[in-house]
Formats: C-alpha cells, sequence, structure tokens
C-alpha cells in the first residue's frame, strides 16, 4: 500500500498521523521560530527556484504556467528522491507558508510525488 503525502501550512498544529514533517519553502516563514515549527527536515532545495518563485508572486492568474514550470524544475531535479525515501517508509507531511491554499508549490509537489504512485492528503 503507497504511503499518503499529506499537504499542511506551517502554522496548523502537528498531528500524529503526519508522518515525516518537511518544510518545502525555500525561506523561512515569517513568525515562525524554529524550535517552534515542529519539522523534521527544512528541504529548500525542492521549492521552486527564487525566479520562478519571484515571477508567481502568489498570482493566481499565472498558477497554470507556474505548475508547468515548477513540475519541469522538480524533473531536473535530485531533490524529489529525498521525499520518495521517506515515502517507502512512511507518510510525509509538506508544510508551506502560503496563504493561498489552492495555489501554492506544495500543492505541485505532492501532484508531481503522487504521479509516482503515493496517495494525496490535503490540511
Amino acid at each position: 500500500m503507497p504511503h499518503t503525502v499529506h499537504i499542511k501550512r506551517i502554522y496548523e498544529a502537528p498531528a500524529k498521523g503526519d508522518g515525516f514533517r518537511v518544510l518545502v519553502d525555500r525561506l523561512w516563514p515569517r513568525g515562525v521560530k524554529k524550535e517552534d515549527a515542529h519539522y523534521d527536515l527544512w528541504l529548500k532545495d525542492v521549492a521552486p527556484s527564487p525566479g520562478l518563485r519571484t515571477w508567481f508572486g502568489h498570482r493566481p492568474e499565472h498558477w497554470k504556467v507556474f505548475r508547468e514550470r515548477y513540475l519541469a524544475e522538480l524533473a531536473a531535479s535530485s531533490a524529489p528522491d529525498i521525499l520518495r525515501t521517506h515515502l517507502r517508509t512512511g507518510d510525509v507531511t509538506l508544510l508551506y507558508a502560503a496563504k493561498d491554499e489552492q495555489h501554492n508549490h506544495a500543492l505541485v509537489l505532492a501532484e508531481y510525488l503522487g504521479a509516482n504512485g503515493s496517495a494525496l492528503s490535503h490540511g
């Protein structure tokens, strides 16, 4: 049975079923102290490139192109392999800081990982 990729904002309380909790933002989230973050790994390299992140700017009208470009970045990177390794042994929760829960890179990353047989869960 494949393990599940969960998606949560870093500001949400951890849950028992979260499994391995990974912050997938390139920049540390505002207002969160590292000692209070409840994360197992900060994987900056799996986040969108600085140029792509800046271009997207969390503007929904850029979502379709952002998604395509970020999927291409993920395909060219070895960083997702770290997440795949953890998914072999248990659930993984992708933590992100963006306010928009419908248009953020964690959704694209979860989609990318799910294409490899993992189940997806949001929230």
